[in-house]
């Protein structure tokens, strides 16, 4: 088992099989010594662990929670594309979008779910530039999609 694996069982999180995509799209290209990831939901065995708008029908506590399990999938992705997560060598970018009703500002606070459980996981690798936007409407009614790069 590597450090990173072990790191995720003490934090109690399993990374779940990566799901087929629903359009014509990869999961993840390796382009050198970055892989970039297609965005990836909260999904957990297929179904969407939250649904709707931050500031309307979820709360930013949901949302976080919400950003968090797409990380722990952002993460089974990089895993199924380099087969072992201890290859990163550090997070370079993360590219957030949150379902926002109207006149909801607090994204940044939505995605530090994803940020801060790469710090917790991968410690100063795990720091990154990030953005983090609002979006009127997201696929399936997902209330947080996330892309990232790393380097390996």
């Amino acid at each position: 088992m590597s450090e990173i694996e072990r790191k995720l069982a003490t934090l109690e999180i399993t990374l779940q099989k990566v799901q087929k995509p629903v359009a014509a799209f990869v999961p993840a290209k390796t382009v050198g010594n970055l892989v970039f990831t297609s965005g990836q939901d909260c999904r957990i065995d297929g179904v969407l662990k939250y649904e709707g708008k931050l500031g309307s029908d979820l709360t930013i506590e949901q949302g976080y929670d919400a950003a968090r399990q797409t990380m722990i999938n952002l993460l089974a992705v990089l895993k199924e594309q380099i087969g072992d997560l201890d290859r990163i060598k550090q997070v370079v970018k993360l590219l957030g979008y949150v379902n926002s009703a109207e006149g909801f500002v607090e994204q940044p606070y939505v995605i530090n779910g994803a940020s801060e459980l790469l710090e917790e996981v991968f410690g100063e690798k795990g720091k990154h530039a990030r953005s983090a936007l609002a979006a009127n409407e997201l696929p399936f009614n997902t209330p947080v999609e996330i892309e990232m790069i790393v380097e390996v």
